[in-house]
């Protein structure tokens, strides 16, 4: 008789250390905010250090399992002191989303690009994705169920024009998913990919309506995208449902690109 396999609910993470980082606004101040109602400790950074005290501020009860600590994503001692930080107020780390990044490049075409504009996005976007994974990479080994979550983009899979910048840099999210994928998954740690559509917020004040129409004409579920369509995937791909998921990249956009 075949091993009955154990059923878990979607995202049981009572217990969990989780670190965000990039949160302090926007999506990941959503991933901060649903992480601590699903019962997880969470440590996340930024370098926005106000933005983050007000957002700890607003969390009521659940502030107190949550820890702020700045990081700054361009300098690797900023983000080794960040995961020793995070690892000893936590006592631990289960898990990373990688949420910072940088956009830069916005409504610019790619022959007006400047070098400075490119090395920046791609700065923060991949290097910085790469030293935050490589920074929690001990405490992960150390913990039974480590995951990370990396934050690509839809734009990656429809080729978004005069974003070239951003859509290159999430294109090596992705790609760095699948290998660290396979470089940590002997350790046990799984490492998967979001790729969000557009989402309301802070950031798409600055996207032109003609953008906006064509992500609502072309989604099959025609409306807005908010935050809190992300979070879920986010939560599952963290929790102990998706223990056997690793190096996967998961469109979260409505079905405006039917993967």
């Amino acid at each position: 008789m075949s091993e009955v396999p154990k059923v878990y609910s979607v995202a049981p993470l009572v217990g969990r250390r989780i670190v965000v980082t990039g949160g302090a606004r926007g999506l990941g101040a959503a991933f901060v905010t649903s992480l601590l109602e699903a019962g997880a400790t969470v440590a996340f950074g930024d370098c926005l250090t106000r933005e983050s005290q007000a957002l700890i501020e607003s969390m009521g009860a659940v502030r107190e399992s949550a820890h702020f600590a700045h990081l700054d994503l361009l300098d690797p001692h900023s983000v080794n002191d960040f995961f020793s930080e995070c690892a000893e107020r936590l006592g631990g780390i289960d898990g990373l989303v990688n949420n910072a990044a940088i956009t830069n490049s916005g409504g610019v075409a790619a022959d007006d690009l400047s070098v400075e504009t490119w090395d920046a996005v791609m700065n923060v976007n991949v290097r910085g994705t790469w030293l935050a994974s490589i920074a929690a990479l001990p405490h992960l080994r150390a913990s039974e169920r480590g995951s990370i979550v990396n934050i690509a983009s839809d734009t990656v899979l429809w080729g978004a024009p005069n974003v070239l910048a951003y859509v290159a840099s999430k294109g090596a999210v992705v790609s760095m998913t699948r290998s660290l994928a396979r470089e940590f998954g002997g350790a046990g740690i799984t490492v998967n990919a979001i790729a969000p559509g557009l989402t309301e917020g802070e950031a798409t004040a600055y996207v032109p309506a003609e953008r906006h129409e064509h992500y609502l004409k072309g989604r099959a579920i025609t409306r807005s995208q908010m935050a809190s369509d992300v979070v879920g995937p986010v939560l599952f791909l963290l929790s102990d449902a998706a223990r056997f998921v690793t190096g996967q990249l998961l469109p979260v956009n409505g079905g405006f690109v039917l993967n």
